[in-house]
């Protein structure tokens, strides 16, 4: 995305959001392919996993939180959270898993809305659903460093048609869906860890960024 979105789809404008109103989905079906294959949340960072730390910074800016992943839901068990499988018949990627994390709010008595995040962003920063919904919008998208992320963002649940529509068309890519339904954007600056100035947005992808996480995470002795 090369320039901001400075509209709103005025069919889901909604009242302001209140914090005991927001779910918390974490993406976490993606395949480590380029980590070795297997589940990338559980992969090992400073003696707990990555998704452990994603709960850790995550949960308690949240009314509720879950887990979006498909097959054995056991192995999520250690962290005593639902997890909830994509809807849809085929793996339709990340923005299949917006619906799944929708659906499930949608069960959940007081949700408008949910925060979605990548299991392989270990860094969240405290602040960051405050800072999704400060400027009232209803869909938007966090950015760091002139990045879009828009696997880590603020969905209302009123959105759940159009997505069921963009996939049903085949329309997977979340990018083009938010550019298309008037994300706003929410900057997120540095995050401090372990006294060291860091991307609250630090993607996992490669064994070079995981070990970079792990030095991160060690740095002061942690």
């Amino acid at each position: 995305m090369n320039a901001p979105i400075d509209h709103t789809d005025p069919h889901l404008s909604e009242a302001p959001l209140q914090p005991s109103e927001i779910g918390g989905v974490i993406l976490a079906g993606g395949k480590s392919s380029r980590l070795g294959g297997g589940d990338k949340g559980l992969l090992s960072l400073d003696q707990q996993s990555m998704l452990a730390h994603v709960v850790s910074r995550f949960s308690g800016q949240v009314a509720k939180l879950a887990i979006n992943a498909g097959g054995d839901p056991s192995r999520f068990a250690q962290f005593g959270l639902p997890v909830i499988a994509d809807t849809t018949p085929e793996r339709e990627g990340p923005l299949a898993g917006v619906l799944a994390g929708i659906a499930w709010a949608q069960t959940q008595p007081g949700l408008r809305a949910i925060v979605t995040v990548s299991t392989d962003a270990p860094f969240i920063p405290p602040d960051l659903v405050k800072r999704l919904t400060a400027s009232g919008a209803p869909l938007v998208c966090a950015v760091s460093h002139a990045h879009v992320h828009p696997t880590i963002s603020l969905w209302p649940l009123t959105i759940v048609s159009k997505i069921k529509a963009a996939l049903a068309d085949g329309r997977r890519e979340m990018m083009a869906f938010v550019v298309d339904h008037g994300a706003r954007l929410a900057i997120v600056p540095q995050t401090i860890v372990n006294g060291q100035s860091v991307d609250p947005m630090f993607n996992v992808n490669t064994p070079e960024e995981l070990d970079s996480a792990r030095r991160i995470l060690q740095s002061s002795g942690a």
